[in-house]
């Protein structure tokens, strides 16, 4: 029977590169769970009253907030599948490297978008 060989242990940099995706996450959830409840208070408020927002002045701001937060709430679930996305690739080993045209990505650019998922040159369409 043969025996596999353990995998090597994280990089420094592959620890801080987790660290970083880490730290995004918890900001993501924190304001998810702040936004889920501004919702919860604007739904809320609306269903106490019998408003009807294409006729009442009042309506239209509430349809608006509505609208804003619904929008940024799905923003928010979006970076959250992202960063689990980079925890994936970071621990398959192609975190750092452009999805698209498989050169490196730029560590200032991992540090400032733990998401990124292409180089610059590809992000920009200056690679085709």
């Amino acid at each position: 029977m043969e025996q596999s060989t353990p995998p090597p242990p994280p990089s420094d940099e592959d620890r801080e590169a987790a660290m970083r995706i880490e730290r995004a996450r918890d900001e993501a959830e924190r304001l998810a769970a702040s936004l889920t409840r501004l919702w919860d208070g604007v739904v809320d408020a609306a269903a106490g009253t019998n408003n009807d927002d294409e006729h009442d002045p009042e309506g239209s701001t509430l349809a608006f907030e509505r609208e804003q937060l619904r929008a940024r709430r799905d923003q928010v679930r979006a970076e959250l599948e992202a960063l689990d996305l980079a925890a994936e690739r970071l621990r398959e080993g192609t975190y750092r490297v452009c999805e698209r045209c498989g050169e490196p990505i730029a560590p200032a650019r991992l540090d400032a978008r733990p998401t990124a998922r292409t180089c610059v040159p590809c992000a920009s369409g200056a690679r085709r």
